[in-house]
């Protein structure tokens, strides 16, 4: 039931100094009141941090700590909401969540707070997500974009874009049911400029997902090369601790070792491949193949290839890639070679190696995304995509001899694309998918 009373442990469980545990629904203030012991009619101030004792239903205490009342609709969920800060560890949250369900409160299921701010109206399904997405996030860049979005800043794009078809959906409407008018027919050219608008900005945004899945995701960085080309001790330098084993013996890396990297403030899972070469060792060969699969997916490979050594021909053709780097590795043996030069032993260029990699991967996200917001999820590219097609299919329709009939019914399936995308529409299965990786408290 929509409103009932749902109680979850909102910080994470374990030792640690401080707990918040909050509920939400309908009489939630009351729970509240017997968990303070207070009289049923007890004022509550809205938004106000109360210090005051808790208690078990027969009195026994339980701990001291903060209570803050939200009253509806003005609080995160839209409904009446009271927060509980007390002690952290597992007894006290443990022993304060026990006296909710008592007090007839039952455990939120995963993100439900979030969903019910979303069925009231407080956010989208845009800003829902993108409140999933701050939580989530490792590093700077992730949480900017996640911040953007949570601010509306795709919703706005989105309604602005749905403003348009419905626009649209008037002057086709109009066409329609009053086509013998005294102002005449619409000009199907007016119409079909509205709908070249719409697309031209869809299409914009369809422009930004790559970018946006890889910031939100973290790019795939792969290190590649010859054996012994450095490639294990340049992952070892990037991460700044020994993850991968480094010896002089040819082969030793035989599977592909990744790992999470905050580069430069930007998310990157950076991956040690194999040594490409021909062996007969029959592993050895297994992780080449895992090796050329890697590659296969990279956002970017780093082609490592020992300074001053010339490229054969399988380098060579890597290097020709345009998401391709040569780094010229063990630069402290062979300080006059050319190329980007670094030295994993010494740390020489390995600051020019992380700007250049940055440049690679996100530049473009730097330089523009303040001025379009991006897509972040395959949710989000598959409903614009969808809404172009649609677009698309009514354009042959607003010819002078079309049928504005079957340009508008194009036209509200684009419409629709959009309205499942914001949330405009109570979608149960697309509420479900998001909020099911939600953390229960949230």
């Amino acid at each position: 039931m929509l409103s009932d009373l749902i109680a979850a442990l909102a910080t994470a469980s374990g030792r640690s100094a401080l707990a918040v545990v909050r509920i939400s629904g309908r009489d939630a203030f009351v729970a509240a009141r017997r968990i303070l012991g207070w009289a049923a009619d007890a004022p509550t101030p809205a938004r106000q941090a109360i210090l005051a004792p808790f208690h078990e239903a027969d009195g026994t205490p339980i701990d001291r700590g903060l209570v803050t009342f939200f009253p509806g609709p003005a609080s995160y969920t839209g409904e009446d909401l009271v927060e509980f800060s007390c002690h952290g560890g597992l007894l006290v949250p443990g022993q304060l969540l026990a006296a909710l369900f008592a007090a007839g409160a039952r455990l939120a299921t995963p993100g439900e707070f979030t969903r019910r701010a979303v069925l009231n109206g407080k956010i989208d399904l845009i800003q829902a997500e993108a409140i999933g997405d701050l939580v989530e996030a490792t590093t700077r860049a992730q949480g900017r974009g996640a911040l953007r979005q949570l601010d509306g800043g795709l919703s706005a794009r989105l309604n602005d874009l749905r403003q348009q078809l419905v626009d649209l959906l008037a002057l086709l409407s109009y066409d329609i049911d009053f086509p013998e008018e005294d102002d005449g027919p619409v000009d199907r050219g007016t119409i079909q400029a509205r709908l070249g608008s719409a697309r031209a900005g869809i299409e914009a945004l369809l422009g930004t997902a790559h970018l946006g899945e890889r910031v939100r995701r973290g790019a795939l960085v792969v290190l590649a090369g010859r054996p012994n080309a450095g490639k294990s001790s340049l992952f070892n330098a990037l991460l700044r601790v020994e993850r991968a084993l480094v010896t002089e013996v040819p082969g030793t890396t035989r599977d592909t070792i990744e790992a999470d990297l905050d580069l430069d403030g930007w998310p990157v899972r950076l991956a040690d491949t194999a040594g490409l070469r021909d062996s007969t060792d029959r592993i050895e060969r297994l992780g080449i193949a895992v090796s050329r699969k890697y590659l296969a997916a990279a956002d970017l490979t780093l082609l490592c290839v020992e300074a001053g050594r010339r490229l054969d021909d399988e380098e060579a053709s890597l290097a020709a890639g345009p998401s391709t780097l040569v780094v010229r590795t063990k630069a402290d043996l062979h300080p006059a070679a050319d190329g980007l030069l670094v030295s994993a032993t010494t740390g020489a260029g390995l600051p020019a190696l992380v700007r250049a990699v940055v440049d690679r991967l996100f530049g473009e996200v730097e330089r523009f995304a303040d001025l379009e917001p991006m897509l972040t999820r395959e949710r989000h590219r598959v409903a614009l995509t969808q809404a172009d097609l649609e677009l698309m299919e009514a354009m042959p329709h607003l010819e002078d001899d079309g049928d504005a009939v079957l340009a508008a019914h194009h036209v509200r399936r684009a419409m629709a694309s959009l309205d499942e995308l914001i949330g405009v529409v109570d979608v149960e299965e697309v509420l479900g998918a998001i909020f099911e990786r939600f953390c229960v408290g949230k």
